[in-house]
């Protein structure tokens, strides 16, 4: 079992940034793909970025959204820059045990945090 907690939502203003953290307890966090999703009011949840031994990242999000991952500290952050409003939403980590890649699905994910609100004024 993987407990995942998010931690560093809030509200911004556009343009700026913020860092998510996603706390994952459990001994092979290494092993795991960790991914981030967001869902915002009305709207289904979409795949944001994701981590292994590589990255990969919504087109919506590249060049601005960096997702990084520190095994030693079983951590994984989501550093957001130049955010825009359209950016608003929960955002939630996950961790998928597959070995399928890139994971962008979220049926590719075995555990789930409980979300963190971000919300970006215009």
């Amino acid at each position: 079992q993987v407990q995942l907690v998010e931690s560093g939502g809030g509200l911004v203003q556009a343009g700026g940034s913020l860092r998510l953290s996603c706390a994952a307890s459990g001994r092979t966090f290494r092993t795991y793909a960790m991914g981030w999703f967001r869902q915002a009011p009305g709207k289904e949840r979409e795949f944001v970025a994701a981590s292994r031994r590589s990255t990969y990242y919504a087109d919506s999000v590249k060049g601005r959204f960096t997702i990084s991952r520190d095994n030693a500290k079983d951590t994984v952050y989501l550093q957001m820059n130049s955010l825009k409003p359209e950016d608003t939403a929960v955002y939630y980590c996950a961790a998928s045990t597959a070995q399928m890649w890139p994971a962008s699905s979220s049926r590719s994910y075995d555990y789930w945090g409980q979300g963190t609100q971000v919300t970006v004024s215009s």
